[in-house]
């Protein structure tokens, strides 16, 4: 079983949870620059794992479904 990491496929997976959200208003709950958040959708950023954590817990989906 493969479990590797996509920047690409994890942002994707990021923008369809925002959903109709703005950056803005996701970025302040998760306590984070839009610009951060902005890049982790994009791919050209990945999250810490603190930060992984908290956007997995604010979308309510394990951290896998997102990252892996």
């Amino acid at each position: 079983m493969e479990s590797e990491f996509n920047p690409k496929k994890a942002g994707e997976k990021l923008i369809a949870l925002r959903g109709t959200k703005t950056r803005r208003e996701v970025s302040t709950a998760l306590n984070i620059s839009e610009s951060a958040l902005a890049m982790y959708e994009s791919g050209e950023r990945t999250p810490r794992d603190t930060i992984k954590i908290r956007i997995a817990d604010y979308y309510e989906v394990p951290i896998t479904a997102i990252f892996f």
